[in-house]
């Protein structure tokens, strides 16, 4: 999918999780064929909130990362904002007697002061933004320095041997299972093509040391399919 504008693109992205917000789970699941709750637990590991700390889950979806950081860190506050109301209605469905704080606000503008937060986290959420950088910066602003901002990606493969066969999963078989299971094949369409154009992980590296963060590193996870980047503030 090509986008004329970033209007063009903010406006897709909120009508597909508005249709796709009641399934979304169940899907990743199956695409993820069960990997997708251990990458989460990787990325609330490397939050590293105090006791008593606050982290933020930005673009939270179903609220899926936001129970991990629970399970990891008890005690802990973590928020979770999200554009989308469908999508917040979903993770209030699936999180009943999780304390999480719910906020729908956008990435690009999230809705907290400077120095909020202990951590600020997000997944699967920075090839579906208008603006990368601007996304990155907002959540160091609202972080503490000596803070850290995670990032969980989907990431085209690099082996000579697996690339191939991942082309075949991903971009093909994926966007079938979605149709049948949902009803919405452009959604999963969309979903191959995104990683496709998506920064490479040297590349989402180096935005992130751009808008003032350190110690930049990444790791690949599943076989190269996932990256897990953390910097600190």
């Amino acid at each position: 999918m090509t986008f004329t504008s970033a209007e063009e693109k903010r406006v897709y992205t909120l009508n597909l999780f508005a249709r796709i917000a009641s399934r979304y789970e169940f899907i990743n699941q199956v695409m993820s064929l069960g990997q997708v709750k251990s990458w989460r637990r990787a990325a609330a590991e490397e939050a590293c909130v105090p006791p008593g700390g606050w982290v933020l889950d930005v673009a939270t979806g179903e609220g899926g990362l936001a129970r991990a950081l629970l399970r990891r860190w008890p005690g802990v506050n973590v928020v979770g904002v999200d554009f989308s109301r469908e999508m917040l209605t979903m993770g209030r469905a699936h999180s009943v007697g999780w304390p999480i704080r719910w906020t729908e606000g956008d990435a690009l503008r999230i809705p907290f002061p400077d120095d909020s937060f202990d951590a600020a986290v997000n997944a699967f959420m920075l090839r579906n933004v208008t603006d990368v950088q601007v996304t990155l910066a907002e959540q160091v602003r609202v972080v503490r320095p000596g803070g850290r901002v995670v990032c969980l990606e989907m990431t085209w493969p690099r082996h000579p041997l697996f690339r191939p066969l991942f082309h075949v999963y991903f971009g093909g078989i994926v966007p079938v299972l979605g149709w049948i299971l949902t009803g919405h094949l452009d959604a999963y369409r969309y979903l191959p093509r995104s990683v496709q154009v998506f920064l490479p992980p040297e590349g989402l590296a180096a935005t992130m040391e751009a808008v003032g963060l350190r110690q930049v590193r990444y790791q690949f996870l599943t076989m190269g399919t996932v990256t897990l980047h953390v910097g600190v503030k």
